[in-house]
């Protein structure tokens, strides 16, 4: 069988790999499509990233099993509203699958929803070879960030900060026009451009700990932090500004994660930086952040393949 992804073309769904990967294991074919109409109308199963799922497209594949993934809920403004719509508007599909519990009681599939469509909770997750990749040298900078680079234009003036404790920085990824200009001023951050997911390892571990910035609104604060899964997969530790998301993960992995509020000093950021944690170089215990093992249990296998998958 082949499943037939629909996904938005501009997002970066580190998911998709991971899925492939698992489904080609199960003996299937995966194949991947930003626009409906490409999928084929005899398809047997249709999963869509949603985003937005046209009626009138998912009304051609009559012989499929079609999947809706809702991996974050609407962001402002009207983040309500876009998840209502989404609600009432989409096509019931045989099976949904959300990136936690809070992301489908916000997007209105609680308890109490009409329809008893089953369901998965996937959490984002890692490759396996981030727990066994180790540093070559000796860290090149005191922190380093990865992902979401326009998210860092909420945090400029922590950057300045960074700066006058005397701590560098390393920004995995690319960086847009407008934090490029932020940016220009301050000697201690430096940039790698995109970097191949093989090579992200190589480059996260060019620092001392991990930086996780995110802004404290919903519903950002209480989605998965994939970039500090990763940190952590990697014997990391990290720091982090405090929010629903990032307070939880801290109890979880305790003493590998430090809270430090978006306002503090420079003394204040040189002594978190000073105490942190030597790198973890044993993580076997942390094969739950893998992808493997975060898609192996899943019930979405047996509704797409049949029993026993």
């Amino acid at each position: 069988m082949t499943v037939h992804f629909v996904h938005g073309a501009r997002s970066y769904l580190p998911e998709l790999a991971a899925y492939q990967a698992h489904i080609e294991r199960l003996g299937h074919a995966v194949q991947m499509h930003t626009q409906a109409h490409t999928v084929p109308g005899d398809a047997r199963a249709v999963w869509w990233i949603c985003g937005r799922v046209p009626t009138d497209q998912a009304r051609r594949f009559k012989g499929a099993v079609q999947v809706h993934e809702y991996a974050s809920a609407s962001v402002a403004p009207m983040a309500w509203l876009k998840d209502r719509i989404k609600q009432w508007q989409h096509p019931v599909p045989h099976f949904r699958v959300f990136q936690s519990e809070w992301v489908r009681q916000r997007m209105g599939f609680g308890a109490n929803a009409p329809g008893a469509v089953p369901y998965a909770l996937r959490d984002m997750g890692v490759p396996d070879a981030f727990l066994t990749a180790q540093a070559l040298q000796p860290p090149e900078f005191d922190l380093v960030y990865l992902g979401e680079m326009s998210r860092l234009l909420h945090f400029v003036p922590l950057l300045h900060t960074l700066g006058q404790a005397g701590l560098s920085l390393l920004l995995v990824g690319d960086v847009p026009p407008a934090l490029q200009e932020r940016l220009a001023t301050l000697g201690h951050i430096q940039s790698t451009g995109r970097v191949p997911q093989d090579q992200v390892p190589a480059q996260l571990l060019r620092a001392r700990a991990g930086l996780n910035l995110m802004p404290d609104v919903l519903p950002l604060a209480e989605q998965t932090s994939t970039k500090m899964l990763e940190y952590l997969a990697l014997g990391l530790p990290v720091i982090s500004n405090p929010y629903a998301w990032a307070q939880r993960t801290a109890l979880a992995h305790a003493g590998r994660v430090q809270l430090l509020d978006v306002q503090a000093t420079a003394a204040q950021w040189q002594a978190a930086v000073q105490g942190l944690p030597p790198q973890q170089t044993d993580r076997q215990d942390l094969q739950s952040l893998c992808w493997s093992q975060q898609l192996q249990g899943l019930s979405v296998w047996a509704a797409l393949f049949g029993a026993g998958r």
